[in-house]
């Protein structure tokens, strides 16, 4: 029997930037920006697209003395320009210091002269034909073939090289509209898993909230089947001890982040299923109810960390009636490593969406008897 030294812990599907990444490859690098400007230009409305390259300086701007604080023994040195912010690193990096900064980026379009990325759009074009015959190393996941004005047929090296290249398309590298179009089908939203807190110790009600009855059946239940409607999946966030008393109809999620509440939840979630987009909600919302999250669904925005409603009480946004994206994960455990465990803290301080709820009601908590008792008394008025 092999030993297991670490946990066998469930891995978002990152490449070396990030998780929608492209190599361009096989053209000059000028081809290579002016594609990757012009797909930017097509994407950015919708997506928050990044560009990865190496520096391209003359053979005169080379020898110039560095002009930042890195020249001087700086490790890194940060400029708040006018139209962007700039930071220098004075060291190497790699994956494990990419994938952070890349994390809230929904494209990345990568030189691939210079960087290597999980998957490829490969270029044919005459003049660079001996260089990429030196890189088939990197061509481990061609998505895309381009033809470059003048090319007519895929190199015979990399027919060779690449079983079932027949199966790849082909376009021609003007027709940037139909490869932004290609690269839009690639990025399609990540799946909405359902996330019912039912975990917490209900201290102020005095009892199980996610027992309390005000439909027929335990609040966390009815909870759990509004989100069925919406979800591939729908779980019962819970603490281990709870697992043995919750119905085994519903999915029981058990929290992995022990005693940082629905902070913990949430991470819990994400830990398990890192690649799901998880709507939110709470067991003590008695009003909610299936038009609510239809608002939040139909205004979800997969570019944010998160979609939620804006509180007509504080205006403030409510993040256990929210959707978290998958790129939250890495946020949220940034927030964590700070020492803030508030996950309207996250939302406050990052870019969501934020939608005014049609129904305000719904939105409603319940966290005491006395709640509890004057909200079925309204529902009888």
């Amino acid at each position: 029997m092999s030993h297991q030294k670490h946990t066998a812990l469930k891995r978002p599907n990152l490449g070396h930037f990030g998780r929608n990444e492209w190599a361009i490859i096989g053209a000059p690098c000028g081809s290579i920006q002016t594609l990757a400007r012009r797909l930017t230009g097509l994407l950015a409305a919708q997506y928050k697209v990044a560009y990865v390259d190496a520096d391209h300086k003359s053979a005169d701007e080379a020898e110039m003395p560095l002009q930042t604080l890195l020249g001087s023994g700086a490790a890194m040195e940060y400029t708040d320009k006018i139209t962007h912010r700039r930071f220098e690193w004075g060291r190497g990096m790699g994956p494990f210091q990419y994938r952070p900064l890349f994390n809230e980026q929904d494209l990345i379009l990568v030189n691939g002269n210079h960087f290597e990325a999980a998957r490829q759009i490969v270029i044919i074009d005459k003049r660079k034909e001996q260089s990429l015959q030196k890189k088939l190393d990197r061509l481990g996941n061609v998505q895309l073939f381009l033809l470059a004005e003048g090319a007519e047929a895929i190199y015979p090296f990399l027919k060779d090289h690449l079983p079932g290249w027949e199966q790849v398309p082909v376009m021609q590298i003007a027709d940037t509209e139909r490869i932004a179009a290609f690269l839009q089908q690639q990025l399609q939203p990540p799946p909405l898993y359902g996330l019912v807190l039912a975990g917490g110790r209900s201290v102020r009600m005095g009892q199980d909230k996610g027992l309390m009855d005000y439909h027929g059946k335990p609040q966390r239940e009815y909870a759990a089947d509004l989100l069925n409607a919406f979800c591939e999946k729908t779980f019962l966030s819970c603490r281990s001890d709870q697992v043995a008393s919750l119905d085994s109809s519903y999915t029981a999620l058990p929290d992995t982040f022990e005693g940082l509440g629905p902070f913990g939840a949430i991470l819990s979630a994400f830990r398990e299923y890192p690649e799901a987009a998880w709507v939110v909600i709470a067991c003590d919302l008695p009003l909610l109810d299936a038009p609510a999250l239809q608002q939040l669904v139909e205004a979800r925005r997969p570019a944010q960390i998160a979609t939620a409603f804006q509180s007509p009480h504080d205006n403030m946004p409510e993040p256990l009636i929210a959707i978290w994206e998958p790129k939250s994960y890495a946020v949220l455990l940034q927030f964590l490593a700070q020492g803030y465990s508030c996950p309207r803290k996250v939302l406050l301080n990052t870019e969501v969406h934020l939608i005014e709820p049609a129904q305000p009601q719904a939105l409603t908590n319940v966290n005491s008897l006395e709640e509890a008792a004057g909200l079925v008394a309204f529902r009888k008025s």
